[in-house]
């Protein structure tokens, strides 16, 4: 037995449905093959063509049908049946309404997951950069099947709509220009690296670029004059978006007013740490300003950023081992990096099942940012480290005695997942570590976006009444960008992106906010039922065992 692991459980008829699942899923999506670490030909990307996507509905429809059969040997099995059932149930339905014809956005969708899926290659040996050559040699041939797919969605008439379709030709322009290209610099770092290999690394390199010139081409000339200029999707494509990333369904008129209440009490909690640290009448955003200038607070340069964050991640991991959480050996191993890219977001990338590759927290620094303030991301550690993201995964990842590798590598419920991580920010403050008001006010101000977020999101998707502060009428993308510049303290180009990454990916942004509500809920739940013998760390271990399923299953496998 490994430490802190579970006893050991015999695999039954329905892991072996799962397992057969992933080896699907690593058949058919060569993206889900490298971020995993499975074998494979790593060359390739996926398919995400009408004919590809048709497969991979039609495997969909195959094992949902054997798992209708599946008789559960233990509580394990039922959860893994009701977690299969409602992920890859929901993703036929999306099929079914043609959502997947029209996936295009600003941040997740072909035209991104093309390129960042690099960032996990292996560049170690001359042998992985050939491998990186023949990968970018193969993105025309992707982004093609890609047009396909949207061009299919414009004969239904489901088509993202006009902003999404602009800043991602944008985007397109970028990695096609050959001066400023990510594919140009990579090239470059692969032939300072092994020279032999310059003339197949600069071919990649021009075929890469070549693909998203021609994806910016059709977008510009075809899909823009099919698209809609209204940037909200209504209300039943919202409640299939809201249910994709929170794997529940919640009542979503309750849900906005819920969030317009949670945004006036954040907001009330920043004003009170603002009058403790600079006394009475100092607003949030004064507050927040002076923090900003004052030099005990600040970092100077990635290396002192990163430094920083390792630091960080380690104090957070040595202090809750043993109290509120059980965190396996490997699970302790958490890398701080810098990112290659430079689009200003902070992510975190799962360990290889065999831990090979750790769990790593990511910063990408935008251009000529050379200033971080600790105040402000002393809770993105915690939301990106422990206990948030990378316990949540790592954990997962580790219990291979008790979860098959479905539940493990693969299911992932963005409310579960985001939800938790900003659980975890909440917890973080309540047990102390966010005591300094400065910090405090840090995380208070990512809830406070979080809080704004949903009201904004459901508001322009929905078309609900806007507020009478924002001039009433009908929520739109004006009256969000109003909305979201009062409620978020960070630069214009932060903001603006942000608005677009609501606007196009419909109700992915208020599942952060929603999930962390839930998942209180369920905390709450739990210690009304168990009263006394209620325990927190059981709690925790119990929930992070189950895995990232919906929402719903969670509370109904806690139960």
């Amino acid at each position: 037995m490994t430490e802190n692991s579970p006893s050991p459980r015999t695999p039954t008829a329905v892991d072996a449905i799962a397992e057969e699942w992933v080896d699907t899923l690593g058949r058919l999506s060569p993206g889900i093959r490298t971020y995993l670490g499975l074998p494979g030909d790593q060359t390739e990307l996926d398919d995400v063509s009408p004919a590809g996507l048709a497969e991979l509905d039609a495997e969909r429809t195959a094992v949902l049908a054997r798992l209708a059969k599946a008789t559960p040997a233990d509580d394990v099995d039922r959860v893994t049946i009701a977690a299969m059932r409602e992920r890859i149930g929901l993703e036929s339905e999306l099929y079914d309404a043609g959502e997947q014809f029209a996936d295009l956005n600003v941040i997740a969708s072909p035209a991104q997951s093309t390129r960042d899926i690099f960032d996990l290659m292996s560049t170690e040996t001359s042998q992985d950069w050939e491998v990186v050559a023949a990968r970018m040699g193969n993105v025309p041939h992707a982004l093609e099947g890609w047009i396909e797919s949207l061009r299919e969605g414009v004969g239904t008439g489901i088509v993202p709509a006009q902003r999404q379709v602009e800043a991602v030709a944008k985007q397109a322009d970028e990695l096609a220009d050959i001066d400023t290209s990510f594919w140009s610099s990579l090239a470059t770092r692969g032939t300072e690296a092994h020279p032999e290999l310059a003339a197949a690394l600069t071919e990649g390199a021009e075929k890469a670029r070549r693909g998203y010139a021609e994806l910016a081409e059709y977008l510009r000339g075809e899909l823009i004059h099919a698209a809609p200029e209204r940037d909200g999707v209504g209300r039943e494509r919202y409640q299939l978006h809201s249910r994709q990333f929170l794997g529940a369904t919640v009542d979503l008129d309750e849900t906005y007013e819920w969030g317009l209440q949670e945004l006036a009490r954040v907001v009330a909690e920043q004003e009170e740490a603002a009058a403790e640290l600079y006394g009475p009448g100092t607003t949030p955003e004064d507050a927040m300003a002076r923090l900003d200038a004052d030099p005990e607070r600040q970092l100077h340069g990635t290396d002192a950023l990163q430094r920083w964050m390792q630091e960080t991640a380690d104090t957070a991991i040595a202090a809750l081992e043993g109290a509120q959480f059980d965190i396996p050996g490997p699970v302790r191993t958490l890398e701080a990096r810098i990112a290659p890219t430079q689009s200003g977001g902070i992510y975190y990338t799962g360990p290889t099942d065999d831990f090979s590759r750790p769990g790593r927290m990511w910063w990408s620094v935008p251009p000529g940012v050379t200033e971080f303030g600790t105040w402000r991301e002393k809770t993105t550690v915690y939301h990106e480290g422990v206990p948030g993201h990378h316990l949540q995964v790592a954990q997962t990842v580790y219990r291979r005695e008790l979860l098959n590798r479905w539940r493990r590598l693969v299911s992932w419920v963005s409310g579960h997942g985001e939800g938790w991580a900003l659980y975890a920010e909440r917890l973080m403050a309540d047990l102390g570590f966010l005591d300094d008001p400065a910090d405090r006010l840090g995380m208070l101000d990512g809830q406070r976006l979080r809080a704004a977020r949903v009201v904004l999101d459901i508001g322009v998707h929905l078309g609900k009444p806007a507020p009478e502060h924002l001039g009433g009428g009908t929520w739109d993308a004006e009256k969000a960008k109003t909305f979201l510049f009062a409620n978020v303290n960070m630069n214009e180009g932060f903001v603006l992106f942000e608005l677009d990454r609501y606007l196009g990916w419909p109700g992915q942004a208020p599942s952060y906010k929603i999930g962390q509500r839930l998942w209180e809920q369920i905390r709450d739940e739990a210690a009304a039922r168990e009263g006394d013998a209620f325990d927190l760390r059981a709690f925790h271990r119990r929930a992070l065992d189950i895995g990232s399923v919906g929402l719903d299953t969670l509370a109904e496998a806690m139960r």
